[in-house]
């Protein structure tokens, strides 16, 4: 762990900050890419006449494919380099927005090409936001700078979801497909910062053949694979209980309090903002400490976890609104404790891939959040209750019992 007070390590952050604006633009985009099309999808049914389990296609072909390919990418940037792999994602991201634009707009039929444009985003997402996570662990000497940066881009990420539903609301309402070209819009102006404010880190050198690639990581698992499949689990689990509940809530405010458009698009914002303003916090607090980070995970998921178990004493809507704050502040306090256990503890031979396996996980999270939650609604509200709260403490069990700083806090 380096202690040194070297000027130029304490101007780093300082040095680089046009860079870490680049690099946090893109969880940004790819969030809005996603999460901006939710409220628009009673809109998209009757504009093309299509039934809800095919609107939900929409986002969901764009996560499983992202699952698939994030660890490729994942390998690529370990053996290429990073920016090698953003670059092009982000053009392929692009494409598929203008695809899924150009459909909605000339085609009679565009439900098919809209879907081959989600295709495409989702292939090209994962080459762009899990890869910034290793860069930032290679732009940076020291461990404190790198968990203040991932702070920043973990608060980037949950800003893209607060953003979300206003921005697609606002732009749904001016004409339905909107949102589809809003992002190859977004992609252009982050490829622009990428190429002109983010430079190669000097020690990025080209990685080993997929043979000694393949040895590095399973070295890597045996020697860490405990602490790392929990980490894995616990990333997956935080996802699906936030995107579970931000479907229970967009449903209870359309169905019970009959809220809609931008109304319920700064409804949904709100338990998302404080999971903003949580990942921001914690980023700053957490520094290098690795038993903080540990202790900050484990209360966050009890936070959330208590959180939901709370919904089933009342359906009031400011009642609802406090305790879905509350979750949103502890899964916020959660996620750069995590992005930061993994980025600081393994080398960057193999962190692209890891990280990349991390972030497959959490798309795994939020692809299975509303469906399962879909169909728990439609049974009983108390099997909502007694799964998402029963994934919060095999979440905080597994916090507590394999990320063990205290008996080995050496970094690989």
């Amino acid at each position: 762990m380096h202690t040194t007070n070297n000027p130029h390590q304490e101007s780093e952050i300082h040095e680089k900050r046009w860079a870490i604006v680049s690099l946090a633009s893109i969880p940004l985009i790819m969030t809005l890419g996603n999460s901006m099309l939710i409220p628009v999808l009673p809109l998209m049914e009757k504009e093309m006449d299509i039934t809800k389990l095919q609107s939900s296609y929409i986002i969901t072909v764009y996560s499983i494919v992202a699952i698939f390919f994030i660890p490729l990418a994942g390998f690529l940037s370990d053996r290429f380099g990073r920016k090698v792999v953003i670059v092009p994602s982000l053009i392929v991201v692009g494409l598929g927005g203008l695809l899924s634009g150009y459909a909605s707009w000339k085609l009679s039929d565009p439900f098919p090409y809209i879907l081959l444009g989600r295709i495409l985003q989702g292939i090209g997402t994962s080459g762009t936001a899990p890869i910034v996570l290793p860069l930032v662990g290679d732009m940076f000497r020291r461990e404190k700078d790198v968990s203040a940066t991932l702070g920043l881009i973990e608060t980037s990420n949950t800003f893209g979801k607060v953003l979300s539903p206003i921005l697609g609301s606002l732009l749904a309402g001016v004409i339905w497909f909107l949102p589809f070209w809003a992002i190859p819009v977004f992609c252009a102006i982050s490829l622009l910062m990428i190429l002109l404010l983010v430079r190669k880190p000097k020690n990025d050198k080209k990685g080993p053949p997929f043979k000694e690639f393949w040895k590095n990581t399973r070295k890597t698992f045996h020697k860490h694979g405990g602490w790392l499949s929990a980490v894995f689990a616990i990333g997956a689990i935080l996802m699906f209980i936030l995107f579970g509940i931000l479907f229970y809530l967009s449903s209870v405010l359309e169905d019970q309090y009959h809220f809609s458009g931008i109304k319920k698009g700064f409804y949904l914002a709100g338990p998302l903002a404080a999971l903003c303003l949580a990942s921001f916090t914690t980023g700053k607090v957490i520094k290098d400490d690795l038993v903080k980070m540990k202790w900050i995970t484990f209360s966050g998921i009890l936070l959330s976890g208590l959180s939901v178990v709370a919904v089933r004493f009342s359906d009031q809507f400011v009642y609802l609104l406090i305790v879905f704050l509350l979750c949103g502040v502890g899964i916020g306090a959660g996620l750069p404790c995590l992005d930061a256990l993994i980025t600081e503890s393994i080398e960057k031979g193999v962190r692209g891939t890891i990280t990349c396996i991390y972030s497959s996980a959490r798309y795994l999270g939020v692809a299975a959040g509303p469906p399962i939650i879909a169909l728990l609604m439609k049974a009983d509200l108390t099997w909502m209750v007694v799964l998402l709260a029963g994934l919060a403490v095999v979440a905080a069990f597994l916090s507590f019992k394999t990320i063990r700083p205290e008996a080995d806090g050496k970094r690989a």
